[in-house]
């Protein structure tokens, strides 16, 4: 009897530990505050966009770039033309792309 209510309080704590680690893991993927450079158009590959409902603390755009990724806020003026801009771009390569087949 005292060996079941060990192996169920020794699961319990199993389960509290992971879920941290895994909203721990959760955070560390978030932007935390907005760069100030200016991106190339050129540069970018893609975006995604961060909401403060997915557990970070901020709403961002983060844009892809080779081997890297930067956070912008989304207000920003400059951050909507840069979204436009791939935006733009990946249309343009999917007409390319329909057009060969």
């Amino acid at each position: 009897m005292a060996s079941g209510k060990v192996c169920f309080l020794a699961t319990l704590c199993s389960l509290v530990i992971l879920s941290t680690f895994i909203d721990s893991t959760q955070s560390a993927s978030c932007c935390l505050r907005y760069t100030s450079r200016r991106l190339r158009c050129q540069r970018l590959l893609r975006y995604t966009v961060q909401t403060i409902n997915t557990s970070c603390d901020i709403n961002a755009i983060i844009f892809h770039l080779p081997g890297r990724f930067v956070c912008a806020d989304p207000s920003s003026i400059r951050t909507q033309r840069e979204k436009k801009c791939v935006d733009e771009r990946r249309k343009k390569n999917s007409k390319i792309i329909a057009n060969r087949t």
